[in-house]
């Protein structure tokens, strides 16, 4: 009778015809679940917001606190390109995304930790060290999750898979923004215990993800660093130019906080972003996932062009007066935000699809290390940029968007593969 519940609810998440396997029906689920619990955990520790809080509470320097976000970013993308070798020698590769989540939880805890016994300058390197081992920790999972996600669930439901799971975890971290906005959360403490109920979140995560039902892979015997889909996939160097032109869509939000003015309205609260993201997860990423099933290529497009309208719509409410008032700076975050959930479930879901199967991890820990640089390289546009104003540097964002749309029109459909 479980069994029968648990093949109804996948069958009703993805559209799925009733022939589904048994197998598939509950590795599905459990992918979901997994999802759920560790995207609520990454928003009950976001460095952009609490991690920051936490240290300037603690008195570290704000030298330290100006290295969380790299420290996070580099972290989760650039090593995957070296860990992917060994993802491809092992059998049962969710074992290694158990490996990342359980390092995740454990980096967390440490933080909590840290938060709860430490201050000033050792406070400050301990919480550091500690996201240094966490982001790796996520790139062991990141570099490991798309060859799992190919191997145990099929084409046509992967995207509607990981978008229930934003859609879910969603609602949580919009309880967690608004207590944050409200002030209830304002001690070193309660944030303490935020994230030390992320660290649980990824243990748990760990232990159901650890049941998945995975068939066993052969050895490829490829070599640690495998360059060659790099020089031998054109379309693979194209989905690298998409993503990394749609990354304005993740780096515009903090110019939009410049331009609102942050004078202390809920918005010039990082709080806010939480919220933004968290409501525009809910409402849209189990909609992206499912039209990523149908073409993945155009969710990039439509998100692409969709993200650059929202960002140039922050430069025109500028020009005519209106980007201080009350409600037009977080409607544009919120349009914005359901882009750039759009371009994460598009990306997600086509590099699944177009990757060989016995190289997914190779592909995934390409196309993220190439990102993390690339992610660099845009970062600085957008700076130096802003030494002319956040204008300036949403209009740059704007345009960058609207090409990685027109990038992506020149994939091709992979679901029709």
């Amino acid at each position: 009778m479980a069994e029968q519940k648990v093949e109804t609810v996948f069958e009703a998440v993805t559209g799925a015809e009733a022939d589904i396997s048994a197998k598939e029906a509950r590795n599905g689920v459990r992918h979901m679940a997994s999802l759920s619990m560790t995207k609520i955990a990454d928003g009950l520790i976001d460095p952009k917001l609490v991690l920051s809080w936490l240290l300037n509470a603690i008195g570290a320097p704000a030298y330290l606190t100006g290295l969380l976000v790299p420290i996070r970013e580099a972290g989760a993308l650039l090593p995957q390109l070296a860990l992917a070798g060994w993802v491809r020698r092992m059998k049962h590769r969710k074992w290694a995304w158990v490996v990342g989540s359980v390092g995740q939880g454990l980096a967390a805890a440490g933080i909590a930790l840290a938060a709860l016994t430490l201050e000033g300058v050792a406070a400050g390197l301990v919480i550091c060290a500690l996201l240094a081992v966490l982001a790796v920790s996520r790139a062991c999972a990141s570099v490991s999750y798309k060859d799992v996600l190919g191997k145990t669930v099929a084409k046509t439901r992967r995207g509607a898979v990981t978008g229930v799971a934003g859609s879910a975890s969603a609602a949580g971290v919009v309880i967690f923004a608004l207590l944050l906005i409200s002030g209830w959360l304002q001690s070193v403490s309660a944030l303490a215990v935020a994230v030390g109920l992320a660290a649980c979140l990824w243990l748990a995560a760990a232990a159901l993800f650890a049941t998945l039902q995975e068939d066993a892979s052969e050895d490829t015997n490829a070599p640690a660093l495998d360059l060659s889909p790099l020089r031998e996939d054109a379309q693979f160097r194209r989905y690298i130019l998409v993503r990394g032109a749609l990354a304005a869509t993740a780096l515009a939000p903090p110019y939009l906080v410049l331009l609102s003015g942050g004078d202390g309205s809920a918005l010039g609260k990082l709080g806010a972003l939480v919220l933004a993201s968290a409501a525009a997860s809910f409402v849209s990423s189990y909609i992206w996932g499912r039209l990523s099933d149908r073409s993945s290529r155009w969710v990039l497009a439509l998100a692409g062009f969709g993200g650059a309208l929202a960002i140039a719509a922050a430069p025109v409410a500028a020009w005519v007066g209106i980007a201080q008032a009350q409600f037009v700076i977080p409607a544009i975050l919120f349009a914005l935000m359901l882009a750039y959930h759009g371009v994460r479930q598009g990306r997600s879901t086509y590099l699944v699809d177009m990757s060989p199967e016995d190289q997914r991890s190779t592909y995934a820990a390409l196309a993220n290390t190439v990102i993390g640089t690339l992610l660099l390289l845009t970062g600085a546009l957008g700076g130096g940029l802003s030494l002319l104003g956040p204008v300036a540097a949403l209009c740059g964002f704007a345009v960058l968007s609207a090409v990685g749309g027109v990038l992506a029109l020149g994939l091709r459909e992979v679901e029709a593969d």
